[in-house]
């Protein structure tokens, strides 16, 4: 590997004698004899450009590429401006790491700055940090940040994704906390259920706006049962939605959270993402990560800085809020980068065309014969139906390149998004009458 260190052999050598060594092996000299290899890598030779370029096109030739996505539960298929993918491309953004040196990275602290400023704005909050993993890391950490001395149990509704249950299920037993499910009634949170389940020992109670199937929670209501008993409220929130819907602040959540995905970032199969957190000045120096500030410099220049970092690597173990190392700044640019190409009002725009197409979609769908919308009321770009041979058309549907909606329970989870035209829903219809006639 002695080609890729920037240093000479002269320089090394130096290097070595100042420790008293004369070989790099010597650093190694506690290790057995037997456990180290005395031989080349038993690697096959290495291939060049040309032929590496052939291997990987033979292996994406493999992968099936749908022209319209029906299917959401979590991932969506959105519009991705340009310039959304061509600037997070840029090298001095796409190999910058950490923003430790302040004085050398400005760009990258500006950049966060910029879209936590965006993601308090979308959720009406006081603060937001610099993002994590993903939207289910972000509920577990925000039912952690909730937690105190007295208060260790977690509510969350049943009606919130699968994923992001399991998710804080994970973290409650990592630090021997309880996790208690509120039971869902008609494809929504049961409030008379959580309201039975909240005593002096639960600290947060989470909810997904929209939930898995779509539908708008009653927020505002279940939010004052929570805090009525002294629990904090912590909302789980579609991006896109919030551009047309309610704030988590104005509901009364104490944080807010959700999957960045939507906000620039391709399907991916399943990543990178990232988590979006956002807190009222109150909870502020319990947020997970890192937020970065605004300030001058020693001549009155505009400057950004690491304001707060409550995280174990800067302060002792125990006291840490969070093990967090990791604040997906890349992701966080091309989110930031998304909300400022599209603005408020295209941001409602895309939000209004995702709701219009899909409830299009859904009341074509429910005039076939045994199609039926599981549950009533409002929803965004997602909904539930009961229908049969589920299996059948989503292979119908895949021979005409579309990706049905997501098999489920004896029915099928549709989403709608602005990339897909009447035309297209038309056809999907027609698909379904056929595979059902």
């Amino acid at each position: 590997m002695g080609s890729y260190v920037p240093s000479t052999e002269e320089q090394r050598r130096e290097m070595l004698e100042a420790i008293g060594l004369k070989d790099v092996r010597d650093l190694y000299r506690d290790v057995p004899e037997s456990m180290i290899l005395n031989r080349p890598l038993d690697l096959p030779e290495g291939k060049s450009e040309l032929e590496v370029r052939s291997a990987m096109s033979k292996m994406a030739a493999k992968n099936t590429v749908f022209s319209t996505v029906l299917r959401g539960a979590g991932a969506y298929d959105h519009y991705i401006p340009s310039i959304v993918k061509y600037i997070p491309a840029k090298e001095e953004f796409l190999t910058a790491y950490t923003p430790y040196q302040a004085e050398i990275s400005q760009g990258v602290l500006q950049s966060i700055f910029e879209y936590q400023t965006m993601i308090a704005e979308l959720t009406g909050m006081d603060a937001s940090n610099a993002s994590v993993y993903d939207g289910a890391t972000a509920a577990a950490e925000a039912a952690a940040m909730c937690r105190d001395r007295k208060r260790r149990k977690t509510l969350i509704s049943a009606t919130a994704h699968p994923d992001v249950i399991n998710t804080v299920r994970t973290y409650c037993y990592g630090t021997n906390d309880e996790l208690v499910i509120v039971p869902a009634k008609d494809g929504r949170t049961d409030a008379a259920a959580l309201e039975a389940l909240l005593d002096e020992t639960v600290s947060s109670f989470y909810v997904q706006q929209p939930n898995f199937f779509g539908l708008f929670e009653d927020a505002d209501a279940l939010g004052k049962i929570a805090h009525e008993k002294g629990a904090m409220f912590v909302m789980g929130c579609n991006p896109i939605a919030l551009a047309i819907m309610k704030t988590p602040r104005d509901c009364g959540a104490d944080v807010a959270v959700g999957e960045g995905q939507p906000l620039g970032m391709p399907i991916g199969f399943g990543g990178p993402y990232l988590g979006f957190m956002a807190t009222t000045m109150k909870n502020i120096r319990k947020l997970p990560g890192r937020i970065v500030g605004e300030t001058t410099d020693h001549d009155g220049n505009k400057a950004y800085v690491l304001s707060l970092q409550a995280r174990e690597q800067h302060i002792r173990r125990e006291k840490a809020s969070s093990n967090i190392c990791s604040n997906e700044a890349l992701c966080a640019l091309t989110a930031g980068l998304y909300m400022a190409t599209m603005g408020p009002d295209g941001m409602a725009e895309v939000a209004n065309q995702c709701m219009a197409k899909a409830h299009y979609l859904c009341n074509a769908l429910t005039k076939i014969p045994n199609v039926k919308l599981r549950y009533d009321g409002a929803f965004f770009h997602e909904f539930l139906l009961d229908m049969p041979k589920t299996a059948e058309i989503e292979k119908a549907l895949m021979d005409q390149g579309i990706l049905s909606g997501l098999p489920y329970e004896g029915g099928m989870l549709w989403c709608v998004t602005e990339k897909v035209g009447k035309e297209t829903l038309d056809t999907v219809v027609s698909v379904v009458k056929e595979v059902l006639a």
